[in-house]
């Protein structure tokens, strides 16, 4: 099996770094499931206290979704698509450790979406987050719900119809990059934090994660039902596929 995900444990931190640099650690089905079980080992793993999420390289974090996976879907994949990602989202959301976010690049789409669903990120000044999933014909329902979490409606609406990526200056100063520092000290930071973190009551760290997922959790159940519906509209009028093809051929011209 392909190792689009490696593990290591750091003190009483578990670091978990995306691994496919080659296409920016764009994920596909098998990287997604082989995330889900390294953040499954993580959290079943008592020596540990805090997991950090990274990327391989120094290009990105993550580009998000691959689209070279999702420009074949037809209507029903992309509604079992939807499914694939409830299982990852579920699985961040119902950790009983902190999970930090290490960005060591772009973090676009989906990946932006879970840097948003980790507790801390720790970012450089060449940072880039957004959402630029209209770019490619993907309408967004996910993302919408996670970023009104944090930002409120109006900017949830800019940054999901212009499709535009937020500087780190812009992004720090929303809250949404906690600590913002030189590059070579992103991961260190992000571990330093980790350390703090596990030093805390496991029991209270579990508990306040949870109640997290409670407040929030009627958002992400409808979320999830209107991505079904509005992924299997969208795929089946044909238009990501058309805009997929097109985002691909400019970007390998």
């Amino acid at each position: 099996m392909s190792e689009h995900i490696l593990t290591n444990k750091q003190g009483r931190v578990g670091v978990i770094t995306l691994n496919r640099p080659e296409v920016l650690n764009a994920w596909h089905s098998e990287m997604r499931q082989q995330l889900i079980a390294a953040l499954d080992t993580f959290c079943n793993d008592d020596s540990l206290g805090a997991i950090v999420l990274t990327g391989a390289g120094e290009r990105a974090f993550s580009a998000g979704q691959d689209l070279n996976e999702t420009r074949s879907f037809d209507a029903e994949r992309a509604k079992s698509w939807v499914g694939e990602w409830e299982t990852l989202y579920g699985k961040l959301r119902s950790s009983p450790k902190p999970i930090i976010a290490a960005l060591n690049g772009v973090a676009a789409g989906s990946a932006f979406q879970v840097a948003l669903l980790c507790d801390f990120r720790v970012a450089h000044a060449d940072v880039r987050m957004g959402q630029p999933e209209i770019n490619s014909g993907i309408a967004s329902t996910t993302g919408p719900w996670i970023m009104r979490e944090h930002l409120g409606l109006a900017r949830t609406i800019d940054l999901t119809l212009s499709g535009r990526l937020m500087n780190a200056d812009e992004s720090h100063a929303l809250g949404l990059i906690n600590r913002l520092v030189a590059a070579d000290q992103v991961l260190p930071e992000a571990l330093a934090l980790g350390e703090e973190l596990a030093d805390k009551p496991p029991v209270a760290m579990r508990l306040d994660r949870q109640r997290f997922k409670e407040i929030t959790e009627p958002g992400f159940r409808d979320c999830l039902e209107a991505g079904v519906r509005i992924q299997g509209e969208a795929y089946a009028s044909g238009e990501p596929a058309r805009m997929m093809e097109l985002f691909l051929k400019r970007r390998n011209g």
